[in-house]
């Protein structure tokens, strides 16, 4: 479980602390898209396919604000998302 609150990609949460320079940032990214993939294999997804999603910021539509995944899938997406 992560120690540090990270509120958005651009926030001072994540450009002012050790984070920056730590492998840990990554390797929390790593983990958030691993966990997203059992997440969609247990939904049935893997096959067909799923789109992930981070929103980030006001126009990014971020509502709730740390730093997670959204895991779409079971039907065909459109491009452009949104």
């Amino acid at each position: 479980m992560p120690r540090t609150l990270m509120r958005s990609f651009e926030s001072d949460d994540v450009l002012k602390s050790q984070l920056k320079a730590d492998l840990s940032f990554y390797q929390l990214l790593g983990h958030l898209l691993i966990v997203a993939k059992k997440v969609a294999k247990e939904r049935g997804l893997d096959e067909s396919g799923y789109r992930l999603v981070i929103n980030n910021g006001h126009d990014g539509a971020q509502s709730v604000f740390h730093l997670h995944l959204h895991v779409f899938g079971g039907r065909q997406m459109g491009w452009p998302p949104g």
